[in-house]
């Protein structure tokens, strides 16, 4: 895992603040006496077999390569037992070379809702909050993004995405094991910001959205995606103790309140893109991802609700542009 070519090219850029800091970020990040395994999932990944594809696909619903023969059965045995040594595997679906990886979230059914309402993203550098495995940013890279900054605290995640990085081998990509609070700050480098499934999970929501903020050049764009409630202007669920077995939500807004919250916080033309309610057909328990999963956290007797008795998970797509003129990147 080499972030070297990363920090090379961002030195002397909008991005020197940051390069400057990485070494110690990855250090800290990716640290063995802090993630005891840490050094079983490095081991998996050198276990990797060495196999040239012939394609990559970045903009179909499995991200992945393959070749244009089959793989011999023992490289192919090969590829599954070191993959599955990741396990679990959160976001996707990936395939290589015939090896389906079906992870837990069909994250690309959250990418066709959500595609057709931002900016385009073609020629522009994308950051991707809590990308998990990079699922998206590879999405992100499909449609054409020059540059896509993937950002996630947890190791397991900047593994996986290496893993893939082996075969699609594409150095305008990168997952670093960091969260958003340690970008540096007022950085105004992306064009375009995502947060997907982070906002309830922050304890200041505010906080959170003013950090998005200031990662975004002049009229850059916001995707945001996260929980929400019914409800109009004001209504805000705060979970007491746990919400669909997750012991770290903090606030469901409705869309009209998230609204609310993007104009105070400095956003423009903050506008609803998506609302879907989350269903076991989306998000689920699979050989790559055999814990428990979202049909284990809804009242068997009312899936509308959580175990604990809230409404069930509802999620919505919302854009919105940082104050100015957006510009495009000069090549």
């Amino acid at each position: 895992m080499d972030y070297q070519p990363l920090i090379d090219r961002w030195r002397d850029t909008e991005l020197d603040r940051w390069a400057q800091r990485l070494p110690q970020q990855l250090a800290q990040g990716l640290s063995h006496q802090r993630y005891g395994d840490l050094a079983r999932w490095l081991a998996v990944l050198d276990s990797l077999p060495d196999i040239a594809p012939d394609y990559c696909t970045l903009d179909r619903p499995r991200v992945g390569a393959g070749g244009h023969q089959p793989l011999p059965p023992h490289t192919r045995a090969a590829l599954e037992q070191s993959l599955m040594g990741l396990h679990p595997w959160r976001k996707g679906p990936f395939e290589l070379f015939g090896v389906h990886i079906d992870t837990e979230w069909r994250s690309d059914w959250k990418w066709q809702r959500l595609q057709a309402g931002i900016a385009p993203l073609s020629g522009r550098r994308v950051l991707d909050v809590g990308c998990g495995s990079g699922y998206h940013c590879w999405r992100m890279l499909g449609a054409g993004a020059a540059e896509v900054i993937g950002i996630d605290p947890t190791p397991l995640f900047v593994v996986q995405f290496w893993a893939l990085q082996k075969y699609l081998q594409r150095p305008e990509a990168w997952v670093i094991p960091a969260g958003i609070e340690q970008v540096p700050a007022k950085l105004q480098a992306f064009d375009t910001v995502f947060s997907m499934g982070v906002l309830y999970h922050r304890r200041s929501p505010m906080d959170h959205l003013l950090e998005l903020r200031d990662c975004l050049r002049p009229g850059g764009q916001l995707v945001l995606e996260t929980l929400v409630i019914e409800g109009g202007v004001g209504a805000t669920l705060v979970p007491e103790g746990r919400y669909a077995r997750m012991g770290n939500v903090w606030f469901l807004p409705s869309c009209d309140t998230l609204l609310g919250w993007l104009r105070k916080t400095g956003f423009e033309r903050p506008r609803v893109l998506d609302v879907a309610t989350t269903t076991p057909d989306e998000q689920r328990a699979t050989p790559w991802m055999t814990f428990h999963s979202l049909a284990n956290f809804l009242d068997p007797a009312n899936p509308s609700r959580t175990v604990e008795g809230y409404p069930a998970p509802r999620r919505a797509v919302i854009a919105a542009e940082a104050a100015g003129s957006w510009q495009p990147r000069v090549p």
